[in-house]
């Protein structure tokens, strides 16, 4: 039987029903979200059920970290639908603002995360994880949860979400959940809609190709002849493009010279007008 969702559209609404909860000794959890949930997104909900005692899930589609020619017009959005699957997992309040509740026209301020936030996606996707830090920092700030749960599958976007809360002494624990795939390998995304059935059966060779950049590495192949044979193989196989292929540390994101037991393997290509990103440890 489906849980009674509260569903809350302001930060003074939140803040009161947290409050309460507070001061019943009950722990809270946070989920951020951009709706169009799928298993991944439950995955998280589910780990926050599981270590606390209330859990908020955020819907909001934060337009500041689209580019000015991204999906922001067209990315998926079914609120109803999500309220229904969130009330079926157990969760106890939606929290679902308001472009103007989120920024009042007079906002100016941003949140940058350099080094970490400027490699990678951060360099394919200018001001991208600055509107991700911002947004992130505000929904802490808003909620101030015991938990905030990320998954791994934006595994950049965690590293920067765990670096910005520390440097800011947000006092939240940031928890990275594992990546969830389909049975042939496709790491969830709600970007995955956008695939054509050609496209989708191709979609997991991103995966797959990380996965032999990591085989290859342990057998003592360079980094550099490994990530090279896996971009040419995307090609090879349906993909348009390879943004990149990285073998970085997994805490810093420098790309290593050299494999070692801390790297993890990062990868972004298009396939048609879609762009997946993926990673393994």
């Amino acid at each position: 039987m489906a849980n009674k969702i509260i569903i809350v559209r302001t930060i003074a609404e939140l803040r009161r029903h947290i409050a309460t909860w507070r001061a019943d000794g009950l722990s809270v959890g946070l989920v951020p979200t951009m709706g169009a949930l799928h298993d991944g997104h439950f995955s998280l909900v589910e780990q926050s059920i599981k270590t606390t005692d209330r859990t908020v899930t955020t819907l909001f589609v934060n337009p500041k970290q689209f580019g000015p020619h991204e999906d922001l017009d067209v990315y998926p959005r079914d609120e109803a639908a999500d309220v229904a699957a969130l009330a079926e997992k157990g969760v106890h309040m939606l929290f679902a603002p308001s472009l103007d509740e989120m920024y009042a026209e007079e906002s100016v301020t941003a949140i940058s995360v350099p080094g970490i936030g400027d490699v990678l996606e951060g360099s394919f996707r200018p001001g991208f994880f600055t509107g991700v830090a911002t947004v992130v920092a505000k929904l802490l700030i808003q909620a101030l949860p015991d938990r905030a749960f990320f998954g791994e599958k934006d595994y950049q976007q965690l590293r920067v979400i765990t670096r910005m809360t520390e440097d800011l002494d947000i006092p939240v624990e940031i928890v990275g959940c594992p990546i969830v795939r389909e049975e042939d390998g496709l790491a969830l995304s709600s970007r995955n809609a956008y695939l054509s059935p050609e496209e989708r059966k191709n979609a997991p060779a991103l995966g797959q190709a990380l996965q032999k950049v990591k085989d290859e590495l342990a057998a003592g192949t360079s980094i550099t002849a490994t990530v090279e044979a896996a971009k040419a193989s995307l090609l090879n196989g349906g993909f348009t493009k390879v943004d990149y292929i990285a073998v970085c540390d997994r805490n810093s994101l420098e790309e290593l010279e050299t494999p070692t037991k801390e790297a993890r393997i990062l990868g972004a290509a298009w396939l048609g007008k879609t762009r997946l990103i993926d990673n393994l440890g």
